[in-house]
């Protein structure tokens, strides 16, 4: 690949790599952004992409290198139009996900960030998804695929091999390819952000529980503070009281009482006291 883009290509990049350094008050802060930037254009982070962030943000090519090389969404080698990331963190793992990841690594030929012959997917083996409530799960350009199954996976792969349009469970109605993915992480918005469902039954269970139930989370007053340590004791809102007993008792089986327990309510959070905490708990 050249040294330098393309004349037309050049001009918009530093055209929108100067809109994404205006938003930051020093320049170099908008390296991640750039890196994102350049990505979108050769689908990984180029030589001539490093050399333009260099340029622009007034750093040695090897400080960009430093950052380009230390986050793993940041590809050197050229990426699949679509990245396929299968989760086998712990619940994945247990649920499926590591039979899903030899299912598709057998299926597509190939492993940990390689991609096909085609080019049309890079497969990732990935820690964790942020999705645990809906184990296990796959990640298409990082929208979600969840409850995969070894078989339903394997579809999934042959249809974006097929050119066909995916759709995730949750986000965007389809999968758009890395590049235009790449963009719209560099900072610019493609329109997208209220398709699809953003959050499904599983997320919003606890949330649901609690609001039936009048439970609302306590709140942290500072010292000094009206309510706080030096203004009296602090109290558990009414509404909540009830659902911090049932919090603070001991399951059914299990020794002890609320009376040992810390109470849910607003307590000494200093840094000295978590420290204190945590070393108690160490020993």
């Amino acid at each position: 690949m050249s040294e330098s883009f393309a004349p037309e290509a050049d001009a918009r990049l530093r055209s929108e790599a100067a809109e994404l350094i205006s938003r930051y008050p020093d320049s170099r802060s908008a390296l991640l952004p750039l890196l994102h930037l350049v990505q979108s254009e050769d689908g990984y982070v180029s030589p001539r992409g490093i050399a333009l962030c260099a340029e622009l943000l007034d750093l040695s090519r090897a400080e960009v290198s430093a950052v380009a090389t230390f986050y793993s969404q940041y590809k050197r080698h050229p990426n699949g139009e679509y990245t396929v990331g299968v989760c086998t963190n712990a619940l994945c793992a247990v649920m499926g996900g590591d039979i899903i990841w030899e299912r598709l690594s057998e299926h597509l030929g190939v492993g940990h960030d390689e991609t096909t012959a085609d080019g049309r997917i890079t497969l990732e083996q990935v820690e964790c998804n942020a999705a645990c409530d809906y184990a296990p799960v796959v990640m298409v350009n990082w929208e979600f695929f969840d409850n995969q199954t070894p078989t339903s996976a394997v579809d999934l792969v042959d249809q974006i091999a097929a050119g066909r349009p995916v759709h995730p469970t949750r986000g965007a109605n389809t999968v758009a390819t890395f590049k235009e993915v790449e963009h719209v992480l560099a900072g610019f918005e493609d329109g997208r952000a209220d398709e699809g469902v953003g959050a499904g039954e599983a997320s919003l269970l606890g949330l649901r529980i609690a609001r039936d139930k009048g439970w609302i989370a306590p709140r942290v007053v500072a010292d000094g503070e009206a309510g706080g340590r030096a203004g009296g004791d602090s109290q558990v809102p009414t509404e909540s009281a009830q659902a911090a007993e049932d919090l603070t008792s001991p399951p059914v089986g299990v020794e002890g009482s609320s009376a040992d327990r810390q109470p849910v309510t607003e307590r000494d959070v200093s840094p000295e006291t978590v420290r204190d905490e945590h070393k108690g708990n160490v020993e």
